[in-house]
């Protein structure tokens, strides 16, 4: 029973759609009917889409401009720390000693290493 009633209801929706698009349609056509407005039309299809540079391969270009532009700021930031600290260690023998234990676990002779892992 409640499809009967469907077909009334759905119905005037559709002719009702088709009529705008009717109406949407026969206000767009005059002005692909005029060379100009066909010719601009295309030209800015082939300049988005099939070009050797087009709009799709620069958005994704600027992307990755901007990807690389952080990534030399992070580096500028990692070489001026390391520098930094490269000169700390060569300042100071104790410092170098320090780091030699504990990033390369170097040890005197007659010395045992206990490494302790923190959960």
């Amino acid at each position: 029973m409640f499809k009967d009633y469907q077909k009334f209801i759905v119905l005037p929706l559709q002719i009702n759609n088709m009529k705008k698009l009717k109406k949407i349609w026969f206000s767009i056509m005059p002005l692909l009917k005029n060379k100009f407005t066909l010719s601009l039309i295309l030209f800015f299809t082939w300049i988005s889409f099939f070009d050797q540079n087009n709009l799709l391969d620069r958005v994704s270009n600027l992307k990755q401009l901007h990807q690389l532009e952080l990534d030399q700021i992070y580096y500028t930031e990692k070489i001026k720390k390391d520098t930094e600290r490269l000169k700390q260690l060569m300042s100071n023998s104790e410092n170098l000693e320090k780091f030699a234990r504990e990033q390369y676990l170097m040890k005197k002779p007659n010395e045992d290493i206990f490494i302790v892992v923190e959960d």
